[in-house]
């Protein structure tokens, strides 16, 4: 039986690869896609998005959502995923046109019309935060929330503490993780390192797999690739969102896991959107100096499980089995 599934998504390049890991799974029904503003405006994700799912033969609606963070300014990220998102490739424009309706309400619609339903969060949280707040019933009616976003316990790639997704809307990142869904942090470290696709990698997808999938996944994150290697000083191409897409299809690929209390900061001058990680359990303690963990949560209990590593080679071997 397929597991079905909502994407809501800032549609860049990275965003891309793990909509088609989904549409192309056959173990995955992809219900809708929500778009929310992040790595680019809503528009410009919509029509990635569309594009992509066309790509792959599939037909699912998509919708427009929120087109600015809650109380933030926007921050769009072209200068990481080029001025379409995609890599500066201009792709055709998408044949099909984006669904009626706001994303927040497509949101709220979908998960009662569907219990169990699997959540995966690719860019900001703003659409998710907003559902949440307009009908809080909502996250206990989802299996699993799976969120690209946040550092766990570790630097962060927009600023020392904190990830692009969270510290672009942090306010409503805090709604989440508050709201009791069952929250699976993906953070972005997990793309690093022996995760990133590899020259030789990359090479396997373009001459071994060479399909029009692999070299979409390929083509359209090349300046991603560029910035990670020139900037981060990563050994190849960095896929977070892919990488969450892969913890959400196959949760067995992440080998550590545990569940701490997690909090968004929103207030700090350096540390906005940063992923505070309980990971000593130390607010959970009845001697500690202050109290300030227990403004929301009783002794500071567990509320997300912090995916700490993954299996690299099955997590490339599902993304290549949706390339074929």
């Amino acid at each position: 039986m397929t597991r079905k599934m909502i994407i809501d998504t800032d549609t860049a390049s990275d965003d891309a690869v793990a909509l088609m890991m989904a549409l192309r799974h056959p173990d995955i029904e992809v219900v809708a896609i929500t778009i929310v503003a992040g790595n680019v405006d809503v528009e410009q994700g919509s029509v990635n998005a569309r594009y992509t799912a066309e790509l792959c033969g599939q037909q699912v609606p998509i919708y427009h959502g929120a087109e600015k963070p809650l109380i933030r300014e926007r921050h769009h990220a072209e200068w990481f995923h080029g001025k379409d998102g995609m890599g500066e490739m201009y792709y055709p424009a998408p044949q099909n046109s984006a669904a009626e309706g706001h994303a927040v309400d497509a949101l709220i619609e979908t998960v009662k019309a569907n219990p169990g339903i699997i959540l995966v969060t690719l860019g900001p949280m703003t659409n998710v935060g907003l559902a949440l707040a307009k009908a809080p019933e909502v996250a206990q009616q989802i299996s699993r929330c799976v969120v690209m976003g946040g550092a766990a316990c570790t630097v962060g790639n927009v600023t020392p503490a904190a990830e692009y997704n969270i510290w672009c809307d942090p306010e409503a990142a805090r709604i989440c993780f508050r709201s009791g869904m069952p929250i699976e942090m993906v953070g972005w470290e997990l793309c690093r390192g022996e995760a990133n696709l590899t020259p030789d990698d990359v090479r396997y997808c373009r001459e071994v797999i060479n399909t029009p999938f692999s070299h979409f996944a390929i083509d359209c994150n090349r300046f991603a690739l560029n910035v990670n290697t020139g900037w981060l000083g990563d050994p190849g191409m960095g896929l977070p969102d892919p990488v969450a897409m892969a913890v959400a299809i196959d949760p067995t690929i992440c080998t550590r896991k545990s569940k701490h209390y997690v909090e968004i900061e929103c207030e700090g001058t350096y540390t906005r959107g940063m992923t505070v990680v309980d990971q000593l359990n130390v607010a959970r303690k009845d001697d500690r100096p202050v109290n300030v963990w227990r403004h929301h949560r009783e002794k500071g209990e567990p509320n997300v499980t912090v995916c700490w590593e993954l299996d690299h080679q099955r997590w490339k071997e599902l993304l290549y089995s949706t390339m074929r």
